[in-house]
C-alpha cells in the first residue's frame, strides 16, 4: 500500500473536553503518523472558505457556527493508505452507526458535534492540507 498523507481535524467540541490528546494516541496507536499539527480558531471566512464543497447544503451554514465555535486542531496524518485508514479509524459520521472502538463512536457528542474530520479522498487531501499548512510546516 502507498504511503500517503491525510488532513485531519480534531473539532472544536472534542478540543472543548480536551480530547485531542486521547484522538491522536488512537491515531498513532492504529499506525498513522503525526507529522504537522497546529491549534487555530477558524474565521468565519475561513471555515466558509474550507467548506465550500457544501455550500449548497442545508447544512451548511450549521456546520460553519459549529466550525468557528471554539479552536480545532490541524494536522496532517501519514501512513499507508492514510486517507481510507483515516476514514475507518474515524468511524461513521453519525456516532450512533459507527463502529465499536472508532473515534466518532467514542468521543462524538452527535451527528454535528461527531469530533473529528478527515479528508475523503487523495485528491482532497492535497488541497486541505495545502489550506492549512505550507510546504515548511509538515515534517515527514
Amino acid at each position: 500500500m502507498p504511503v500517503e498523507r491525510t488532513l485531519s481535524i480534531i473539532k472544536p467540541d472534542a478540543t472543548r473536553r480536551n480530547l485531542t490528546g486521547r484522538i491522536n494516541a488512537v491515531f498513532e496507536a492504529k499506525g498513522l503518523r503525526i507529522i504537522a499539527q497546529k491549534r487555530l480558531q477558524l474565521s468565519r471566512a475561513q471555515a466558509e472558505n474550507f467548506y465550500a464543497i457544501h455550500r449548497e447544503r442545508p447544512f451548511f451554514n450549521d456546520l460553519v457556527a459549529f466550525m468557528i465555535s471554539g479552536p480545532v486542531v490541524v494536522q496532517v496524518l501519514e501512513g499507508e493508505n492514510a486517507v481510507a485508514h483515516n476514514r475507518d479509524i474515524m468511524g461513521a459520521t453519525d456516532p450512533k452507526k459507527a463502529a465499536p472502538g472508532t473515534i466518532r463512536a467514542e468521543f462524538a457528542e452527535n451527528i454535528e458535534a461527531n469530533s473529528v474530520h478527515g479528508s475523503d479522498s487523495a485528491e482532497n487531501a492535497a488541497n486541505e492540507i495545502a489550506f492549512f499548512f505550507a510546504g515548511i510546516e509538515i515534517t515527514g
